[in-house]
């Protein structure tokens, strides 16, 4: 069985005129970044692997989930091509991962991930928003032949700032 966990980059600021791949996240994304990345820890797997964007806005957002997850930073893999807002793209990348890997968490971009979710996972959801998690499992033990999964878990930062008094 393969486990997919797909989290689109935190919130980015826009305050500076940068090349798109160099913005940095907002304060409101670190904050949302810090609020999943604590309420996440009882739905993932004992082991993974860890890859994101190169785009800053992503990568930071990586980090963030790691602190908070005690893993080491040195273990995420930084991948290039991961900076795609295509679905199809992402799903190649996806279908190329190592069958060694039973656990998969991702760090990527819309309209990519909202795509792939909608095409593989079995719950429709209309707009993966920045710092959302999403969770399928795949009845296959090949990346190469997985088809349509089950959507396991769904969190997103609206629906944990509901419950908290200060926003």
């Amino acid at each position: 069985m393969k486990n997919l966990i797909l989290i689109r980059h935190a919130k980015s600021s826009w305050n500076a005129p940068l090349l798109d791949k160099d913005r940095p996240l907002a304060t409101r994304g670190m904050n949302d970044a810090h609020l999943v990345s604590m309420e996440i820890g009882g739905h993932l797997p004992k082991t993974f692997i860890i890859l994101s964007s190169t785009a800053k806005r992503a990568s930071e957002t990586a980090i963030i989930f790691a602190q908070n997850l005690s893993c080491p930073i040195e273990s995420i893999i930084f991948k290039d091509e991961l900076y795609t807002f295509d679905e199809r793209q992402l799903e190649k990348i996806i279908k190329s991962c190592n069958n060694d890997y039973d656990n998969v968490i991702l760090f990527g971009h819309n309209d990519a991930i909202t795509n792939f979710v909608n095409k593989f996972g079995n719950v429709f959801i209309d707009n993966v928003p920045t710092s959302g998690f999403v969770s399928i499992n795949f009845q296959s033990n090949d990346w190469q032949s997985i088809d349509k999964g089950k959507t396991q878990k769904v969190i997103f930062p609206r629906d944990l700032r509901k419950y908290d008094s200060t926003n």
